[in-house]
């Protein structure tokens, strides 16, 4: 998610501000579960009717514009869902009623002894986790705003597909560069062929901006202190979307939450959910501690769905954190947090039953394609759907997970991101994920994120482990 071009018009210069995205005074955040707390709309958007207009300015069907309720803050009651996500997992000996802090004790004592100190297998999680998050990343790049048929072009071209290794240009004829040319940004870094370290990308500099938050600030962070971060940290060039109209908002002045709302018509999209994954790799078996992380997070810039996507992913990084728990239950409790009537809650269970039900992957991505085809391809309700169904449809396989994610289509760097850093998790380390996908990254970092550019992944997983510790 880091080419500027994919808002489908310049991102330098001010979105259209029409009746649709003013802001109509939006409710406060209320409690989950209250009947404000759903998806206040039950329809999806619809494409953009020109190129040049931004998706989510256009109406919804029933003449409304995007939504601007707030997310509700996860609430006490997150606990008894997640609980209860957890009844259908095999029994590995926790009493199910269990309170959730002392679940990971609980279970690791009947691990077998492996000699291994608990923060050190932490920390060799985490790596996997960073590693995973970089590897689909740069998978995606070369791809990232080709249609579905273009990418499945490009990689049958080199005998690819199913997709299970690097893009690369060479043997593609040309004919089939010129109806579908690489990202141009991204292919001089991402191909196979050019990859040397992990190149810049917002996927990966946001997980390092949300670690700084919590070195600065502990677990206990504000949302303006997320603000007072980007403001000091971020380079506003480095903004695309959403996060470049809030990052606009608050150097106009706005405090947050109106700098989620006004004049913001990518407030549903993807940006909040890649943001996520550091509040579940910090509260390692606490998934409702870690949706409300990623609430505090998200409503910087996000609303409604887009924010929901952020609790999803965080929730469900937090229980593969544990080192306990396969991916399915991972799911489980992702969607254990979400307002259960949301536009994003319906399209999750879509996407896992799709995937439940058909060998062929593709026939999954068809059908999630067919269904969510209106909307934007950065929208978090489409991807936060592929997601779900490629990591269901991969059974916890690290390198069938991205490939899936990124095979797909729509947002393939941030999909291929957020399925690699949680299939790596539920990997358990750096020597379960293959080698041809982990040596070309060289332990190479790079960033425009103050203080990490060069940084290895051991050295980001030390530094995780250490805020994950933190009380």
């Amino acid at each position: 998610m880091q080419d500027p071009a994919r808002t489908g018009h310049d991102a330098q210069s001010r979105p259209r501000a029409t009746g649709q995205d003013r802001d109509p005074g939006g409710p406060t955040p209320h409690s989950p579960g209250s009947p404000a707390a759903q998806d206040p709309d039950p329809a999806g958007h619809r494409p953009a009717s020109r190129p040049g207009a931004a998706a989510g300015q256009h109406r919804e069907r029933g003449g409304h514009g995007p939504s601007v309720h707030p997310a509700a803050p996860p609430g006490q009651d997150l606990r008894t869902r997640l609980e209860a996500a957890r009844q259908d997992r095999p029994d590995t000996g926790t009493p199910p009623g269990q309170d959730l802090r002392t679940r990971p004790e609980a279970a690791r004592q009947d691990r077998p002894d492996t000699g291994t100190p608990p923060g050190q297998d932490l920390r060799t999680r985490l790596e996997a986790a960073w590693l995973g998050r970089a590897v689909g990343c740069l998978l995606g790049k070369p791809v990232e705003k080709l249609p579905l048929e273009g990418i499945r072009a490009l990689a049958r071209a080199t005998g690819n597909w199913p997709l299970n290794d690097w893009f690369s240009a060479r043997g593609v004829p040309p004919e089939v560069l010129a109806a579908h040319p690489w990202n141009r940004r991204s292919a001089p870094t991402s191909l196979a062929e050019n990859i040397d370290g992990m190149p810049e990308d917002d996927d990966l500099n946001y997980p390092l901006l949300g670690l700084l938050l919590l070195q600065r600030h502990g677990k206990g962070f504000t949302t303006a202190d997320v603000a007072r971060l980007w403001l000091d940290e971020l380079p506003a060039g480095r903004t695309f979307t959403a996060e470049r109209i809030a990052y606009r908002n608050l150097l106009l002045g706005l405090e947050p939450p109106a700098t989620a709302t006004h004049h913001n018509p990518f407030r549903e999209w993807i940006g909040a959910l890649i943001r996520a994954d550091v509040h579940g790799w910090t509260n390692p078996g606490d998934p409702a501690a870690a949706a409300a992380q990623a609430y505090r997070d998200a409503v910087l810039t996000h609303t409604g769905n887009g924010v929901y996507a952020a609790l999803f992913i965080a929730a469900a990084t937090a229980e593969a954190a544990t080192g306990r728990a396969d991916v399915h239950t991972a799911l489980r409790a992702g969607l254990a947090v979400v307002p259960p009537r949301s536009r994003l809650a319906e399209a999750v269970r879509l996407g896992i039953r799709a995937a439940s039900d058909e060998a062929d992957f593709d026939l999954v991505v068809d059908r999630l394609h067919a269904r969510f085809g209106h909307y934007h391809w950065v929208h978090a309700v489409p991807n936060t759907a592929l997601i779900a169904a490629a990591l269901t449809h991969a059974d916890g396989d690290f390198t069938r997970s991205v490939c899936r994610a990124v095979s797909g289509g729509w947002d393939t760097d941030s999909n291929g991101a957020t399925a690699g850093a949680l299939a790596a998790l539920v990997a358990g380390s750096p020597d379960a994920l293959p080698h041809r996908w982990t040596a070309p990254l060289k332990n190479r970092l790079a960033t425009t994120v103050p203080g990490f550019d060069g940084i290895g992944f051991d050295t980001l997983a030390h530094l995780t482990a250490q805020e994950a510790a933190r009380s």
